[in-house]
């Protein structure tokens, strides 16, 4: 996956949340014990992390940071926060040699930390519209992007409901809901 991915991603998020920032994000996300704020700051977070991760180049641990979002902002400030990492995490990824390797549990390429960045948002965004009360799924093309990077030999189906199962976040068909669950950014 690309910056490019990165970018859409958020841009549906944005596009999704930012109509309804002025509801009451301090309700759990879905079925995550965070709040819908502290979740939109979560993805931020974790973006800003994967764009230090491929630049910073690290082999063996996440870089020592942390990105603190203010307690006063408000959800679409939270927003902009989100799109100022993602585009930092774009810019990295798309000027990072493909080659470059940084440690996520192992040596991870450019291309596995834009598919966790749109996993992150993806899923993320998922978790806040269950608790607004929202009705959404993932882009097919985005999601089956993330199931080829992140999740080698997932089942066949509509990428979407496919990546919500892998994640746990959903039924599969006949297919009970995952309790457990984790991908694969390392290269083998």
């Amino acid at each position: 996956m690309s910056g490019a991915d990165v970018r859409a991603a958020v841009d549906e998020m944005a596009r999704v949340l930012g109509p309804v920032t002025d509801r009451d994000w301090a309700v759990p996300a879905g079925g995550l014990e965070w709040s819908c704020w502290t979740t939109a700051a979560h993805v931020a977070h974790d973006l800003l992390a994967y764009a230090g991760q491929v630049t910073g180049r690290p082999a063996a641990r996440y870089l020592p940071f942390d990105l603190r979002v203010r307690d006063d902002a408000r959800p679409a400030e939270v927003l902009a926060v989100v799109a100022a990492c993602a585009g930092l995490l774009s810019a990295a990824v798309d000027t990072a040699d493909p080659q470059v390797r940084a440690w996520h549990w192992g040596p991870c390429d450019p291309g596995g930390f834009a598919a966790m960045g749109v996993a992150e948002t993806l899923l993320h965004t998922y978790d806040i519209t269950r608790g607004l009360g929202l009705s959404w799924q993932p882009p097919a093309r985005l999601s089956a992007g993330v199931l080829r990077r992140l999740f080698p030999g997932d089942p066949a189906g509509n990428a979407p409901e496919v990546l919500l199962w892998m994640t746990g976040r959903a039924e599969l068909g006949d297919r009970p809901r995952r309790t457990s669950w984790s991908w694969r950014a390392a290269i083998q």
